[in-house]
């Protein structure tokens, strides 16, 4: 006669459903973990597969290391820094060059500035060329080249790229000589201009460069510092969408002042 088989035995079917849950959160813990890290420019090429119309893609999130780009350059944008959140690609010109100028320890030499649709940087005169001299220094050429770096990620969205010449009058009462004054600002800016083309990171269309000589002062000429703060090379970046300003308008905004106030200022000093 056949035996009845037993029942009410337990089960370990449940075994099953709980390792299948464990490794469900392993994965969810390992996941969360490994985008507590963000590379701004792998996020970027991720959100961009995701909207490949879209040009331009907001608020990337930078990692914990504060990485501003992977340009090896000793000096370059790998450093540490604070975490930024960019609005759009334009921004990120405006960031990297501030790292690189307080990583070098040139804020007493370059100057960065940012406003709606535009970076602008004045470079003193010394980092760029020596006395009466229209030949870039070394120094000069090395901060040229992080500025390149930095244009070529977002040449994209570049409208223009003004490059400034300025003189300052040697005399607190005796203007330059004229053809002097005005070549030597002019040669200036053509040299940083030509230096950028060079690098063909922009259109040479964009690029656009002028000798305003001792006559776009940003400071008086009563006294040797503030003769100094005139000797200068500014660079103007505007965005693609900007709406078209007068060089006075970046002047009021960068430097507080009028330019045309100031140029008044210094002919009646001069009187």
């Amino acid at each position: 006669m056949k035996k009845k088989e037993k029942k009410g035995g337990i089960s370990n079917d449940w075994l099953n459903t709980y390792s299948d849950m464990v490794t469900l959160l392993l994965c969810f813990f390992v996941l969360l973990y490994s985008i507590s890290s963000v590379d701004s420019a792998k996020w970027k090429e991720i959100v961009k597969s995701f909207n490949p119309t879209d040009k331009e893609v907001s608020q990337i999130v930078e990692n914990s290391e504060g990485s501003l780009g992977n340009y090896d350059l000793e000096g370059g944008f790998n450093g540490d820094g604070e975490d930024t959140m960019f609005n759009d690609e334009f921004d990120e010109l405006y960031y990297k060059l501030s790292k690189y100028v307080e990583m070098n320890g040139l804020d007493s030499d370059v100057e960065i500035s940012k406003g709606e649709g535009f970076t602008f940087i004045t470079f003193r005169n010394n980092i760029f060329f020596d006395g009466n001299s229209y030949v870039l220094k070394q120094e000069g050429k090395d901060v040229l080249d992080q500025l390149c770096y930095a244009i070529e990620d977002v040449s994209d969205s570049v409208k223009e790229i003004q490059i400034l010449g300025h003189t300052s009058q040697a005399s607190p009462t005796e203007p330059n000589e004229v053809v002097s004054d005005r070549f030597l600002s002019s040669n200036r800016a053509t040299e940083v201009l030509v230096y950028i083309q060079k690098k063909n990171i922009i259109g040479p269309e964009k690029l656009v460069s002028t000798g305003f000589g001792q006559f776009r002062p940003i400071s008086s000429f009563a006294t040797k510092e503030s003769r100094a703060k005139n000797r200068r090379v500014e660079i103007l970046i505007t965005k693609n969408d900007s709406i078209v300003r007068s060089l006075d308008n970046y002047y009021n905004e960068i430097y507080g002042v009028e330019a045309n106030e100031t140029q008044t200022e210094n002919s009646q000093d001069t009187q």
